[in-house]
């Protein structure tokens, strides 16, 4: 048995800060990874609202991103990213200044990124699918490819999901960020 004076057995209620450069303080590339997911964010935005296209058919037929659900909820959730990103940097720059709230807040951020992420990945997901329809078309149910008409069109909405998916992307890392940074902080 060990006695209770022993180092090693001693168990502390208070977890053992970390500093220094071997630290797990990430908050200064938590920072430069949110001001990404605003620019990510604001850039999808743009250049999917952007890329109306009228064609004449035998009579004029416009392309526009509001007559497609799956669109509107891309610009809608990457427009709640780019709202998200502003508060959450700000948060961020916040807990440089007070070190005292980093814990917690960690956590609170992991939460609402992961909440994010869903929300992000979604959108994209579902703004290329109908992306890859314009493009491919589906013979099955007989409907016809459009991007070999409205060419303009369907390339702002394929950049539009590229940028989207990299937004996805920098949220993953955020959440990885976090995590590491909460698991460093845990006492061994």
């Amino acid at each position: 048995m060990a006695s209770t004076g022993d180092p090693e057995y001693k168990s502390s209620s208070t977890p053992v800060p970390v500093s220094g450069s071997g630290g797990a303080d990430y908050f200064k590339f938590d920072v430069i990874l949110r001001f990404l997911l605003f620019a990510a964010s604001l850039a999808a935005v743009l250049v999917m609202v952007t890329g109306n296209q009228t064609e004449y058919l035998p009579i004029p037929i416009p392309a526009k991103f509001r007559y497609s659900p799956a669109f509107v909820y891309f610009v809608a959730a990457f427009s709640v990213s780019g709202l998200y990103s502003i508060i959450t940097t700000l948060v961020s720059l916040t807990a440089i200044r007070k070190p005292n709230l980093k814990t917690k807040l960690l956590l609170q951020l992991i939460f609402w990124d992961a909440v994010m992420l869903g929300i992000l990945a979604s959108a994209t997901g579902t703004a290329g699918s109908m992306a890859y329809l314009g493009l491919k078309g589906n013979k099955h149910t007989n409907w016809n490819k459009i991007c070999n008409i409205y060419d303009k069109f369907c390339r702002h909405v394929g950049a539009s999901v590229a940028v989207g998916l990299f937004g996805s992307i920098v949220v993953l890392l955020l959440i990885w960020i976090s995590a590491y940074s909460i698991h460093s902080r845990v006492s061994k």
